[in-house]
């Protein structure tokens, strides 16, 4: 595939990391300003936790107040009802994600160093329930309102791949004549399967092998 040369000019690093904070200020700080007696942030990863591996549908408010340590009438003070608090979870867990990909995808001597780090990352917690990946299963774009909470995650996650195998290919480790928004899709799409394989029981070995043709792929 050849470079599209029309394309807007790739973003920044830290025009990445600005996105995400202001995405971050707007989507949740806001939303969890109000007065409360109790730590939300530690309630919302609770609700997560649940939620990662239960589903929406298969999340009771039983099991939502036990793992987040609060009353029902709390949780629906602060976070609404269990829509909204399973809107603010995928939110938080994907700017953690994204957060998290971000800093291997910095790491290394070289870029191609940091996209390495951030398939390993995958690999290493491909067995844990991912969030992400479970609401795309459970809801698709069937609605508006969770599928605009993970749109500017995603491209915010895509930009910051592309960004890197640019330095990449400066850097002579991936083929110049590859479209680098193209191959942040493919490092996505290829992270997703790494994560359904490893829910599904595949062994490690099997795990890195998908990580390690994937990276073959951008020579």
């Amino acid at each position: 595939m050849v470079r599209d040369n029309a394309r807007a000019p790739p973003r920044t690093s830290a025009c990445i990391n600005d996105e995400l904070e202001r995405l971050f200020q707007n989507a949740y700080v806001g939303s969890m300003a109000r007065r409360r007696e109790f730590d939300a942030d530690a309630a919302l990863d609770g609700a997560i936790g649940v939620f990662r591996e239960y589903g929406f549908e298969g999340a009771s408010a039983e099991m939502l107040v036990n793992a987040m340590g609060i009353g029902r009438q709390s949780l629906y003070d602060t976070f609404g009802d269990k829509w909204r608090l399973y809107r603010s979870a995928v939110r938080r867990y994907g700017m953690g994600e994204c957060a998290a990909h971000f800093e291997a995808l910095r790491s290394g001597v070289r870029a191609i160093d940091g996209i390495d780090a951030m398939l390993r990352r995958v690999v290493e917690t491909a067995c844990q329930p991912c969030l992400g990946v479970g609401s795309i299963c459970e809801f698709g774009v069937s609605r508006r309102d969770l599928a605009e909470i993970r749109a500017p995650l995603s491209r915010t996650l895509r930009d910051a791949i592309a960004a890197r195998v640019r330095d990449a290919q400066q850097e002579g480790d991936v083929a110049s004549d590859l479209d680098a928004g193209a191959i942040s899709e493919l490092l996505i799409a290829n992270i997703t399967g790494i994560r359904v394989a490893g829910r599904g029981g595949a062994d490690r070995a099997t795990l890195t092998s998908l990580a390690d043709m994937a990276l073959r792929a951008l020579r």
